[in-house]
């Protein structure tokens, strides 16, 4: 997969290349990661790339002209169809649905914004869609677009080292996940759930889906609200409330 940043601080995404899955993603070349500095496309002698915002009001926009340039310059590189994500706390809520149809494509092309924000026109022009990662304001999309690309990269074939963890992890399949341990067994007189040393995968199993669907309905159980939960799932739930009520009641 193909994946274009422009950004007016490249080598803040040098985090990305060097470290964790995502660095092993980009060094293994199933994530070509191409950096475009925004600053090379700014006007005038001094690159410039924003200016006051028409009305008044705080801050400075980030200018029409220089995203454009920059956008149209990558894109000769690319399909025309390709997408452009620019990362707003005015977009859509990322999803992990989202961040699998993402991807499943092989170029994408990331703009992050900085000041109070992008002269809309620039938006209109390059048709970039409107993504957030959340419900509150970072100084700028880089650190945004560098969560984006570190989830998109979980999710292409061969990243992973065991193709089987994406399968387990939260959002999946609509919950959250399972609570995990290790060595040792016992730590400050912590001691965990004998299950997990039975031996007995399909008791294993069984309470890994008590403790999937009891997590999610505890911390978010607006998850479950969207599910359709099946006879089960709705059998393991309850075992996990009548359990949970049982301990509360000792």
């Amino acid at each position: 997969m193909q994946i274009h940043v422009a950004s007016i601080f490249p080598e803040m995404f040098s985090a990305l290349v060097e470290y964790g899955v995502s660095g092993r993603a980009i060094r293994n070349k199933l994530v070509d990661l191409q950096i475009a500095d925004l600053r090379k496309f700014g006007l005038g002698e001094h690159q410039i790339l924003d200016d006051r915002p028409f009305g008044g009001g705080p801050g400075m926009v980030m200018m029409a002209e220089p995203i454009v340039r920059c956008i149209t310059h990558i894109r000769t590189k690319l399909p025309g169809d390709t997408p452009v994500v620019y990362l707003s706390p005015q977009g859509t809520r990322l999803e992990h649905a989202d961040v699998v149809r993402f991807s499943k494509i092989s170029e994408l092309i990331i703009l992050c914004g900085r000041y109070e924000g992008v002269d809309q026109r620039a938006l209109d022009i390059i048709g970039a869609e409107e993504w957030s990662i959340g419900d509150y304001v970072l100084t700028g999309g880089e650190l945004a677009a560098m969560v984006l690309i570190d989830a998109i990269a979980r999710q292409i074939q061969g990243v992973l080292g065991n193709e089987q963890s994406s399968c387990f992890e939260s959002f999946t399949n609509g919950l959250l996940d399972y609570v995990h341990y290790t060595r040792p067994q016992v730590f400050e007189g912590h001691e965990i759930p004998q299950v997990l040393v039975s031996g007995n995968h399909e008791a294993i199993q069984w309470w890994r889906l008590k403790q999937s669907l009891g997590k999610t309905w505890q911390k978010r159980p607006d998850l479950l609200e969207k599910l359709n939960l099946s006879d089960e799932q709705k059998e393991a739930l309850e075992e996990f409330l009548c359990e949970n009520r049982n301990m509360e009641n000792l």
